[in-house]
């Protein structure tokens, strides 16, 4: 069975701890339930903006909130599309928050179907990838990942879901659960197009199956497109072989 290796430091216990103190005094504030769904629709908005925004789509909040509410926008079909695609993620991930039993890679691959539905070939939505893919850096070429071989993918991603059920994942954090989630999902790679968000929307997934939804008020995606070179060097910073992961 895979076993993260990483070391919980003072600094991620602070964080933790912050993390708490405030989810704490959001889901006791007494808000009036008409607030409490406006922060959520603009959660969602903001959510789906900035989630696609980091993949590099183009369109503005505010043409993102008017795509949402029905309303025509000029802009690149792709880009449109994508931002009804992560639309129809967030309400997926409702549905599964629900869902009992463990995480498994149905779970995965739904996601991804919703994420690259109409922008990828048929063929490739909704299924592990069946090619090599190496990520470069984009002014100097440099291979920065390599991911396993595509006929590796399917056993890598039962070895981390076989970990992620266990009770030995059970027992951490899932702020942790969910952070190593993401960067595991991301090393691996498993589809051709998509990942970032797929994995993203999955990290979030354990969040709010275990209670970290903090009432989705917020958007982690928003939190990520902000600062993307820290978001980026997060990545960078981890080695398999280390306790950093």
């Amino acid at each position: 069975m895979y076993a993260p290796k990483f070391a919980i430091t003072n600094r991620i216990l602070k964080s933790v701890g912050e993390i708490e103190a405030a989810k704490e005094v959001i889901e006791n504030a007494p808000l009036v339930p008409y607030y409490e769904k406006q922060f959520r629709t603009d959660a969602i908005a903001r959510t789906v903006h900035h989630g696609t925004h980091i993949e590099g789509n183009d369109l503005s909040l505010l043409e993102t909130k008017k795509i949402l509410e029905g309303i025509e926008v000029v802009a690149h079909e792709r880009d449109i599309q994508e931002v009804i695609n992560y639309r129809n993620v967030t309400k997926l991930l409702d549905e599964l928050a629900v869902k009992r039993g463990g995480y498994d890679s149905d779970m995965l691959l739904d996601i991804h179907r919703e994420t690259v539905n109409k922008i990828v070939a048929p063929e490739k939505v909704g299924v592990f990838r069946q090619t090599q893919v190496v990520i470069k850096e984009e002014n100097t070429g440099r291979i920065i990942l390599a991911p396993p071989q595509a006929t590796e993918v399917p056993a890598y991603i039962d070895n981390f879901l076989e970990w992620l059920n266990s009770a030995e994942a059970r027992e951490l954090h899932p702020i942790l659960r969910a952070g190593i989630a993401h960067y595991i999902l991301v090393s691996i790679h498993p589809f051709v197009e998509g990942n970032g968000r797929t994995v993203r929307a999955f990290a979030n997934l354990i969040l709010n199956r275990e209670g970290y939804d903090i009432k989705r008020f917020f958007s982690l995606e928003e939190h990520f497109d902000n600062d993307l070179a820290s978001y980026y060097e997060a990545f960078a910073g981890v080695d398999n072989q280390s306790s950093n992961v």
